[in-house]
């Protein structure tokens, strides 16, 4: 199973990074339970704008922290727009 790292969109165009080995359950959890993060729960709905995948969950963390550590600007390029 991979680990992903992930970038959503939020409804205030805001932009959040995360990890998970569940991307679909993940995504339902930002978008409608009370487990999903804080900072979506405020900001739904959220779109999935960007993946990479990993072989374990500690690079998914490594490569999280890594893609929080840039500016807006640097991750619009990542993400390709």
């Amino acid at each position: 199973m991979p680990f992903i790292t992930y970038i959503l969109r939020c409804s205030d165009d805001s932009l959040y990074t995360g990890s998970t080995n569940d991307m679909e359950k993940r995504l339902h959890e930002h978008n409608h339970l009370k487990s999903g993060a804080h900072y979506t729960k405020i900001r739904r709905p959220v779109e999935l704008v960007y993946t990479e995948s990993f072989g374990t969950i500690s690079e998914a963390r490594k490569r999280e922290y890594a893609i929080k550590q840039l500016t807006r600007e640097q991750k619009t390029i990542l993400m390709g727009k």
